[in-house]
Formats: C-alpha cells, structure tokens, sequence
C-alpha cells in the first residue's frame, strides 16, 4: 500500500488531540472516515476535523472499501468484536491499550488477525517516544551496569467528580474495561517495562479494593520476575493522599529514574555523579507510532515496536496480579 487510509471506530476524547490528528500529520497517512453511535456526534467530529465520511455504525466503517486500516479507539469491552470484524474485512487493526479486557480476549484476537493475514497495532505509543527511548538507550549502553531491579510507585488521590457522583465512569466497571485504574494507567508502566527490560515471566500480586467508591481494585502491589532474570516490585494506589509517579531502574553502578505520566527528567545516577535529560510534552502524543506502523504498511524497513504479542503480555501480567 502507497497511502495508508484510516478510518476510527470510537472518535471520543482520546481522539481528539493525542490521536486522530495525527492521522492527518504523518507522511503517506489520512484519516478518511470515523464512526460513534451517537451519529450528530460523529459528524461533528468529522466536520471540525476536516475528515471526508462518518458513520454512526462500524460496520459500515469496517467494510468502507477506502478504509485501509481500522483504529479502535472504543473501552476495552468492545476491541475483541471489532478487531475480529475488521480482520475478516481484511483490514489490519491498530487498537487502543489495554488490548482487550484480559489475556484470553487478546488470545482470540490475535488469532482472528493471524487468519486472516493482518497486522495488528496496539496503541502503548510510549515505546516510540523519545524520552522512553532515551531509558532503554542508557540501559542497553550499560549506563547502570547489570540491571538488578526496577521499582514502580503511582499513587493518586480518588478524583472529587467519583466521590460525589452516583455515575461511575466507564474506566471503573469492571465489565467494560477489565478492571479499574489499574488497567488503564498502569498498562502503560508494565508495558514500557516489557519494552525496555523485556518480557515478565513469573508474577505475584494482591489486588484490593479500600477505599469503597467503585466496584474495580483500587490497590494493587505485586512483585515479578523478567525473563532476563531482574527483579521487579510496583505499587499503584488509586485512594491515596498525594499524587507520585516514578520508576526506578536499579543497576550495579548506578540507577535510572523517570515517570510513566508526568514529563519529570530521565535521571541518571551513577558514582561519577547525575546527569539529567528533558523532553518537550508531544502535542500528539500517538504520532512517532502510527509513523511507524504507516512505514511497516507501506513496505518501509520499519516495523512497530507495539504488536499484538506484546500487548498480550502486559494484559497477561495484569491479569495475574488481580487474580484473586
């Protein structure tokens, strides 16, 4: 293919700025069509973003035959349906994180592209960005010498609007989403984990839910094992009093410190003393990977760094550190 043609199952807030102009920005890349149920929705979208057609049904997106690649942007509860829909259209996928609501979804799904002879993209866009870029290029330098141990902490305070509200969000049913707000934010952690240290193997968790405002696991702490042999501890608390976010990759001859969410330097700290690195926030924060899924569609030597497997086993890792 030439020119990749996209067309958006979902075009809710995500795709708004972090993903649907950059659709538009990538070289050999147009956004063609978008879908949401709420039809008025979906052309207004479609309006305000210059973007040709919409639809308030998927599977006429799915079957538009100018639409050459479908983007899922919908909760998790429906990326198995549509994913299988689009690769028996021939389409190849590219869908939001999680990949699905558990492992056992995410099996299915790879195997309907697998079938059907599509690639299929998952959106963890941090392993194409430079500042996580930046980490595994100092760990594969041996920046920190032989990696030991990596050690997550992400606190948040429980938001005012779910305190005083009978309407939980979707993020918060279980059903829908797979599981709370350790689903959606801590997917991102563990999976630029997997990127930058490689696969977990081995994985021990306890998951709670304290504070009592939703259904989902508001705690979760676990420990686990990569195949590389490093050790791993998180912590993520989504009822605490103060907001934290940091990683701590622990080497023989030093350590590196960065953050999943927020733009806080790459820090590197060794005996010979710390140097630090900044990166400006990405308007779009989505494009250096749809960069790399156009190149690998249109037959350049590039290839996405977030595929199907890979998401797989983040999904996989979550699931067994909620498993009661």
């Amino acid at each position: 293919m030439n020119k990749v043609r996209w067309g958006i199952i979902g075009c809710g807030d995500v795709t708004e700025v972090k993903s649907g102009p950059a659709f538009q920005k990538v070289e050999n890349s147009e956004l063609v069509a978008v879908m949401r149920r709420t039809g008025h929705l979906a052309e207004d979208y479609a309006k305000r973003h210059q973007v040709p057609k919409w639809y308030d049904n998927a599977d006429e997106l799915i079957n538009d035959p100018e639409v050459d690649v479908v983007y899922i942007a919908t909760p998790p509860g429906s990326h198995m349906e549509y994913t299988i829909k689009a690769a028996q259209a021939g389409k190849p996928v590219y869908v939001e994180k999680p990949m699905a609501r558990n492992s056992e979804e995410c099996g299915k799904m790879i195997a309907a592209c697998k079938e059907a002879g599509v690639p299929l993209f998952v959106a963890y866009y941090r392993r194409a960005q430079p500042r996580f870029l930046k980490v595994k290029e100092l760990l594969d330098n041996k920046a920190i010498g032989d990696i030991r141990l990596v050690r997550t902490t992400q606190f948040q305070p429980v938001s005012e609007k779910i305190i005083n509200s009978n309407d939980v969000p979707w993020r918060l049913q279980p059903e829908i989403s797979g599981g709370g707000l350790f689903f959606d934010l801590a997917s991102h952690t563990l999976d630029i984990l997997d990127y930058i240290l490689g696969p977990i193997i081995s994985v021990k968790g306890l998951a709670s839910n304290q504070a009592g405002f939703y259904n989902a696991e508001d705690i979760v702490t676990s420990t686990y094992l990569f195949e590389s042999g490093v050790h791993g501890v998180g912590n993520w608390c989504f009822s605490a009093f103060e907001k934290t976010d940091v990683n701590e990759i622990i080497g023989s001859k030093g350590k590196i410190t960065f953050s999943t969410f927020e733009h806080d330097p790459v820090t590197l700290t060794t005996a010979g003393g710390t140097e630090k690195w900044s990166f400006d926030p990405l308007q779009h924060v989505h494009q250096p990977l749809v960069e790399t899924i156009v190149a690998e569609l249109t037959g350049e030597a590039v290839e996405c760094p977030s595929t199907a497997v890979s998401a797989a086993r983040t999904n996989w890792v979550m699931d067994e550190m909620v498993k009661k």
